[in-house]
This record gives C-alpha cells, structure tokens and sequence, in this order.
C-alpha cells in the first residue's frame, strides 16, 4: 500500500479516445513512480472526476497526493476551478497533504518536447 498517490488531472472529452495520450502519459509516470499510485481524474465528461479520484487514493492509504493538471497553459479551469476543488478537498480531508502543481504544459521540459516534436515533423516533411 503506497502512502504516496499522482493524480493527473484533465479536462476531459465526449470523445473516449481524447484520453489515449494522457492514459499513455499515466502508464509512463507508473513505471517512472512503482512505490505511488498514479491515476487520471477529469474535469468534466469523463471520470473518475478528481473528488473521486483523491478519495480513491485515500481509502487505498495515500497520505500525500500531487495533483498535475495536464493542460497546455494556466486558463480560467487552472486558476480558479482546480484551486477551488482542491481547496474543498483540504477542508474535507485535513489529514491529507494535497499538493497541487502546475500546468504540466508551462514546464521547460515540456515546452522543449513539444518544440522538438514540432520540428521533427517539419524536417520529417520536408522534400529531400
């Protein structure tokens, strides 16, 4: 039992398919975190939605859980929504350290990934 939980937290989508990258994200953090439970939570359309999600967490014996928001930049769901539902889980669950970072796209190793994957692509379809 890990005391120690990841949360990736997403938008979410109708679409089930929306969420194969960030599922292929998740299954990368398990192999990167084996002693920590690692699990995907949505803001909307698709669940477990992140109340479940940390409340999972806790009953299979988290004591410290991250909470990751997966979106490219910090928008309006970022500043206020996630804040706001973490907060509520705080006053809910005081024994808990929550921790929330932030969005994973502002990351400097991210930002590089995704300008090298970008331009891979552009070299990829160039004429030779």
């Amino acid at each position: 039992m890990s005391h120690h939980a990841l949360i990736l937290f997403a938008h979410g989508a109708r679409d089930p398919r929306w969420a194969e990258p960030f599922e292929r994200v998740a299954s990368a953090a398990r192999q990167r975190l084996p002693g920590s439970r690692v699990q995907l939570a949505f803001l909307e359309l698709m669940s477990p939605d992140l109340r479940t999600a940390v409340q999972d967490a806790i009953a299979r014996g988290a004591r410290v859980v991250d909470v990751v928001p997966m979106f490219l930049g910090s928008g309006g769901h970022v500043r206020r929504d996630l804040p706001a539902l973490i907060e509520g889980l705080r006053t809910d669950h005081p024994h808990i350290e929550l921790r929330l970072h932030g969005a994973i796209g502002e990351e400097p190793s991210v930002i590089e990934a995704m300008a090298a994957s970008a331009c891979e692509s552009v070299a990829a379809s160039k004429p030779a």
